[in-house]
Formats: structure tokens, sequence, C-alpha cells
């Protein structure tokens, strides 16, 4: 049993060799170049997708501030979370319309809606008031128009539904987290290391690009590794070194991040010159409105008893979360193809988005309203304990999540 586990976890799931004898009788050179046609095309369209997601979201938090000065990190939470919201929502309606109708219908739809969508995010900042709402509306239709056509199967066979729900639950609490992680990045930085606006922008923008590029140089070693010990054991590692990556997060010590307005000395009236008062009534608007006070905000009580986090310390963090997650986010689908068989999925894969879209709403919303309340602390010893609760659940039911063939091909050859 266990031999025929690590066995089935070591064979690709395409079964794209031409000598396969299933390949030859089930499909033929030409479907075979049109099916990796299309998978090149998905590649790409996937590529450019979470290009332009990584770009909006390293800059809606200071895009938010700029429009709207009654937005805080709560609200934050709600605008991420109404992308994956509308994701959500729309991935049945223009499935089930895929399945009566034509695809391209559905696909010219929503691309419009992108489109009028990103056009409205561009200009929330025009309205006089009410900014950060339209900003809310805005990133929801995003989501809206992003939301797949694939046509939906009805799948069939004799399926494990207890190794389902638990890859399941562990798909959502690996996007949960990255949701989170990358919700929370831009404001953390800006409090902990009193980075302006521009700079947390820029500075986010790099760190997550070295975490994509890592993720290609994991990935391909990955690859290699599960030939030998398998995609349960490479979770299971995934999971451990996120684990480690938040609580490496955890704040220590004895410096406390710098507060904003602290220049202002308890309110007192600093002592002036008149010369300083001419060249201050000379300053243009736009200039004072640059001149954006930086560091931890006086509204967030814990600022003034919470140790900042190091930046070797947040640097470190983050090259282990950047491991950790596409190793676990890779595992979980290769698990769950393998779970399900070769029987139609349409169905199962739905599931699965729909848990990712629901962690990616949860997610953003979670964080930063437990940092906006309690800070650093509390919220990274919550995510810490999160992990360890899924490091148990994938301990309870590691025996149970192989493959398909193993479960009910070759056990009864």
């Amino acid at each position: 049993m266990a031999g025929l586990s690590i066995e089935s976890e070591q064979e690709p799931l395409l079964g794209d060799t031409p000598g396969n004898r299933e390949w030859d009788i089930l499909e033929t050179e030409e479907h075979y170049k049109s099916r990796w046609r299309s998978i090149r095309i998905l590649y790409l369209t996937m590529f450019l997708s979470s290009v332009g997601f990584s770009i909006v979201i390293m800059s809606i938090w200071p895009y938010l501030q700029k429009i709207d000065q009654t937005a805080d990190a709560s609200f934050l939470g709600w605008v991420i979370a109404s992308y994956s919201l509308g994701q959500m929502v729309a991935s049945p309606i223009f499935g089930f319309w895929s399945n009566y109708r034509p695809r391209k219908e559905p696909l010219i739809v929503s691309i419009f809606i992108s489109v009028a969508a990103n056009c409205l995010y561009a200009y929330v900042h025009i309205p006089a008031s009410h900014n950060k709402y339209y900003m809310l509306i805005a990133r929801g239709l995003v989501g809206f128009g992003a939301a797949s056509t694939d046509e939906v199967q009805v799948p069939q066979g004799n399926i494990d539904q207890v190794a389902v729900v638990a890859i399941n639950v562990l798909f959502f609490v690996i996007l949960f987290i990255f949701a989170l992680f990358e919700t929370i990045i831009t404001p953390l930085t800006m409090d902990m290391y009193a980075w302006t606006q521009e700079q947390a922008v820029l500075y986010d923008g790099i760190i997550l690009a070295a975490l994509g590029v890592e993720a290609v140089v994991i990935l391909l070693g990955v690859k290699l590794l599960s030939r030998k010990i398998g995609e349960r054991a490479i979770l299971l590692g995934g999971l451990i070194v996120v684990w480690v990556g938040f609580f490496i997060l955890l704040p220590w010590g004895n410096q406390f991040p710098k507060i904003q307005w602290e220049d202002l000395h308890n309110n007192s009236i600093p002592n002036t010159t008149f010369g300083e008062i001419i060249i201050g009534l000379w300053k243009s608007p736009m200039e004072e409105h640059n001149e954006r006070p930086t560091g931890c905000s006086i509204e967030q009580v814990w600022c003034l008893y919470t140790p900042v986090i190091h930046l070797a310390q947040f640097l470190t963090s983050v090259v282990l979360i950047g491991i950790g997650y596409p190793v676990c986010n890779l595992m979980s689908y290769t698990l769950y193809s393998k779970i399900l068989g070769p029987k139609p999925q349409g169905v199962y894969m739905g599931w699965l988005t729909a848990s990712g879209s629901g962690a990616r709403i949860l997610g953003p919303v979670f964080i930063s309203q437990v940092y906006a309340h309690w800070g650093p602390r509390w919220a990274f010893c919550l995510v810490c304990g999160i992990v360890v609760l899924t490091i148990t659940l994938l301990g309870v039911v590691y025996k149970r999540l192989i493959a398909f063939s193993v479960r009910y091909g070759r056990i009864q050859e």
C-alpha cells in the first residue's frame, strides 16, 4: 500500500508521452498539439493576469489613503476582499451561461466589465466625497470580470470525499495565509520602517518581484524532489516552513516604531521665526499635501507598546513564506487532481476555486481588522495557530491523500 502510494505520487499528472498506451488510444497527434497549445495560452493568460494583480495590490493602500483620508487599515481589508467576492459571485453565472450559449459571449462580457471596472478604479479620485466606496465597487467589478468561464462538468466515480474536503480546507488555509500576507505587507512596512507611500510601493514591489523569481526556482526544484519523497511530504514541509516564517515575524525586543505626529510634542506650539512663517505661507497646497507624516499612526494604540519588527527579521520571514507558499499551492493542486482521478473534474475544481476565492475574501478582512485593533503580535500569533491546526489536519488525513488509481485501480489488480 505504502509502496503504491509513493509510486503514484511520482507519476506525472498528464500522460503526455507518445509511447504511453493510453495516450495512443485516447488522443491523436492533432489533439495532443491542440491541447498543449491551449495550455500554453492559459499559461500566458494567467501570467498577464498575475502581473496586473501584483501591480495593483501594492498600490491599493497608498492610493486609498490619497483619495479618502477617512479610510483606515480595516477598510483596506474590505477593498481587497471585494475582488474575490466579485469573482466568486460571477464564476457560477458565467459557467452556467457558457453551458447554454457560445463561450465567446460570456468571455466578451467579462472582458468588457474588466475594462470598465479598471477605468472606474483609475478615476475614483474625481468624486468630491465617498471615494473609498467607489474604490470598493471598482475592485468588486474587477473581480466580477475576472471570473472563470470554464464549462462545468458532472463528475463520476467513487471518490474519497474525506480526502476531497481535506484538500479543500488545506487549500483554503494556504490561500488565506498568502492573501493576508500580501494585504498587510504595505501597511506593515509603512508602520514599522516609516516608509513613505512611494517607498512602500517601490520596495514592496521589489520584494514581491523577488518572491516571484524565488517561486520559479522553488517549483523547478520541487518537481525533482516530488519524484523521490512524494507530494504529501512536500506539502507538510511547506506548511512547516510557512509556520516558521510567521513565527520569525513576531515582534520582540525593546525598540519601538516611530510614531506619527511625534513632532507635535503633545500639541505644544513650536518656536517659529517670522521668516519661517512667511516661507510657510508661500508653500503650495500640493507641497503640503505631499508632506504626509510617516511612521506608526498614533490612532493605533498598539504602536505605543509593540516592539518594531526589524528589517532583517522581516526579510527572513518573507524568504521563508516565499518558499512555503508556492510549494503548498502546487502540491494541493497536484494531490487534488490525483485524488479525483481520470473522471471529469469540473464541479470538484469549481469547489476548489470557490474555496480559494473565499480565502481571498476572509484573509484580507481578518488581517486588517486584527492588525488595526491589536497589532502585528496578535495577528501573526493567530496565523501561527491556524497553521498548526492545518498541519494537524494534514497529519490526520495523511494516509487518505492517495491517487484514485491506487485506491480503485492497482489495489484491485
